[in-house]
């Protein structure tokens, strides 16, 4: 397929009028008396004049009453940022439950019968979920954890395939005052091991497997090699997703008589009645993981009433949450986009459609198919997973009536024009908006987020999300939004649900934060970005190392971790390079150990390794042999020399390395 030249400069979307006046934004300016998306903005993230209260304060404070989020015991103020941003207390005095507002209350309303979930597994197989269903079997999940001990602030793991279950796993660990802890899928045993021994959770739920590609998948054999890695693991739950647990079955799966037990006798026979714990407005509720350079994964803490205003207002406002929408967003329950749909729009007692397989089984067909088949409204997907599809033409998706969608959306990783195109006119018809959303783990949420009321150029993330300061800067921290340079993506002030610190500890919070901007205090995210002349906001990829493959965000130590374990190998470098369908790809670096011929056996071995420890997205693209890696004279290797190198691109100053000679080795490396 030749590409198709965009203008990323160029007004694609203009909304109908109808549309705009309809949707839940337009509502809240209208209740509020705000004219246009500037002043929304502006009302709702900067200093008011006159007023007591910042935009920030003004508006969180408003949101609460307005979305009908319920407090158990309201609270005395928006927030307390007495220790500074980096430690705001948002809600003090407060207590809520997430499971309260996300379940508890439609369950015991008219909504009890109403469908939260429509769930299809890869071959075929469908199941609805009501509220009622759900309640019931969070309490179960409850009842469950409380047997095991499991008491307010303890970590829970769930290392699930995507079923329904783990939603119920979701709420219960809310219920009860448990930090969950999702594990993505396809995570390999030393991922998992690291989270699960960061975290030391005591309980796991897992599954005998999944189905990918027409496949069995198996996860209780990586669960089982990960606690034996790390320990901490006192029960295991399992769920039969293949039939693992039928007399008679193929499925071999390794098994402690002492610590496991199937979901249908641990969870199943519990009572369906437990009473939710009130919580303080700051008890922790979700660990989530965030990889960075460094290479160890960062416990993201998030709280209860963070996570809780903050995934509703999104779903409300940016995706136009309507009663009778059917809202998909492609994600694992191990991903932020998991937990964020699920709270964003059972807040509203909202159905969300949740799918287990992959994208083009059995045919390149199977989401457009999906869509139509479920009258889907919402569809959120990764830039990468729409270069993958629209390699196999526009017949596919031409095939299915996808009118019932309203809107699009993405994020993860920077789009390139064609392919955002792609998805706009051919998914979307050319009549919706692509909803393309930038935040992170750090924040279960978005810094940046069109409203669907807007119009939109081609990659374009919009503006500051609702609520949200943020800016961008120059290495000295001074403003440049303005003049329409590059600059640092950053927060000149908190929101609810920003992590509270890491699970570390402060001090790597405020370094991997905190630190790169102090006067005033600036959140550091990472990310390049930009200000057009015509007010639309760009991301131009991360300012970091860290590996962001198909959206999955991976430090290269980790990767490198892996293969110098390897009995073949002294050291190794991995870097992202652009890639056409994943948008970034691993390409790793090796020096041998002494004495080791490199040959194509050993290559693909270690490829191999890569893929089993953390998942075959991370699967190197090439490994390369070297004698050395460029270095400064402090010893560090020089990652960005390495990636510049290999793209063919000027290195930039390199006046702190010791060892210039390694350039030109890299360069004939094979």
């Amino acid at each position: 397929m030749a590409p198709t030249e965009v203008d990323t400069d160029e007004i694609v979307h203009e909304p109908e009028e109808a549309f705009a006046e309809a949707t839940n934004v337009r509502a809240f300016m209208r209740e509020y008396g705000i004219d246009d998306y500037e002043e929304l903005i502006e009302r709702t993230t900067t200093e008011l004049e006159g007023e007591p209260a910042s935009g920030v304060d003004w508006f969180w404070d408003e949101l609460v009453e307005y979305l009908d989020i319920d407090f158990y015991e309201e609270y005395d103020s928006v927030r307390d940022d007495t220790d500074g941003p980096q430690f705001s207390d948002w809600y003090p005095g407060g207590e809520i439950n997430v499971a309260h507002n996300v379940v508890d209350r439609h369950a015991a309303g008219d909504a009890r019968d109403d469908v939260a979930c429509v769930w299809e597994g890869e071959p075929g197989d469908v199941r609805e979920v009501t509220f009622g269903d759900l309640h019931e079997q969070s309490d179960r999940v409850a009842n469950y954890l409380e047997s095991r001990g499991v008491e307010t602030g303890d970590t829970v793991g769930l290392y699930m395939a995507m079923v329904p279950e783990v939603m119920s796993i979701l709420y219960g660990c809310f219920k009860v005052g448990a930090i969950a802890v999702p594990i993505f899928s396809g995570f390999g045993v030393d991922a998992t091991a690291t989270r699960i021994d960061d975290s030391e959770c005591s309980v796991l739920f897992t599954g005998d497997g999944f189905y990918r590609r027409g496949s069995e998948v198996l996860l209780k054999d990586t669960a089982d090699e990960a606690i034996e890695e790390v320990g901490h693991v006192e029960d295991v739950v399992v769920y039969d997703r293949l039939g693992a647990s039928d007399e008679g079955s193929e499925i071999d799966i390794p098994w402690d008589d002492g610590r496991d037990e199937w979901w249908a006798d641990a969870v199943a026979k519990q009572s369906s009645e437990y009473e939710t714990k009130s919580l303080p407005s700051d008890q922790e509720s979700m660990l989530l993981y965030s990889s960075g350079t460094t290479g160890t994964p960062k416990g993201i803490v998030h709280t209860h009433a963070g996570v809780q205003l903050q995934c509703a207002k999104e779903i409300h406002f940016g995706f136009d949450q309507k009663p009778d929408d059917v809202f998909w967003w492609v994600s694992d329950i191990g991903w932020m986009m998991g937990p964020w749909t699920l709270i964003g729009n059972h807040t509203f007692g909202g159905t969300i459609l949740m799918y287990e397989g992959a994208p083009d089984h059995p045919g390149p067909d199977r989401f457009w198919e999906t869509i139509d088949r479920h009258d889907v409204t919402q569809f959120g997907i990764s830039p990468t997973a729409i270069r993958a599809l629209r390699k196999h033409g526009d017949d596919h998706v031409e095939g299915h009536d996808l009118s019932s969608l309203r809107i699009l959306g993405s994020t993860g990783e920077p789009w390139d024009p064609e392919s955002w195109l792609w998805f706009y006119e051919h998914v979307g018809n050319g009549e919706i908006p692509i909803v393309n959303i930038s935040g992170g783990t750090e924040i279960c949420g978005c810094f940046l987020m069109p409203m669907p009321d807007q119009p939109l150029k081609p990659c374009t993330l919009g503006g500051p999300g609702l609520g949200m300061d943020i800016d961008i800067v120059d290495e000295a921290g001074e403003s440049i939004a303005d003049t329409h340079e590059r600059g640092y993506l950053v927060a000149r002030d908190s929101c609810p649900s920003m992590t509270k610190s890491l699970w570390s500890g402060d001090e790597r919070y405020l370094e991997e934060y905190w630190s790169t901007f102090t006067e005033p205090p600036l959140w550091n995210h990472g990310d390049w970005a930009q200000q057009d002349e015509d007010g639309f906001w760009f991301l131009h990829g991360r300012a970091d190392d860290t590996l962001n493959v198909a959206g999955r965000k991976v430090g290269p130590a980790e990767i490198e971790g892996v293969l110098i374990d390897h009995d073949a190998v002294n050291q190794a470098v991995a870097v992202g390079v652009d890639d056409e369908t994943t948008g970034t790809a691993v390409v790793t670096y090796v020096v041998l150990e002494p004495g080791v011929e490199p040959d194509d056996e050993l290559r693909e071995g270690l490829r191999a390794l890569v893929g089993e420890e953390h998942g075959k997205p991370f699967r190197p693209r090439e490994i390369l042999f070297v004698e050395e890696f460029p270095k400064t004279q402090s010893g560090k290797i020089i990652r960005r020399a390495v990636a510049s190198v290999y793209e063919g691109e000027d290195p930039g100053d390199l006046s702190s390395m010791e060892n210039p000679e390694a350039l030109e080795a890299l360069e004939e490396a094979s």
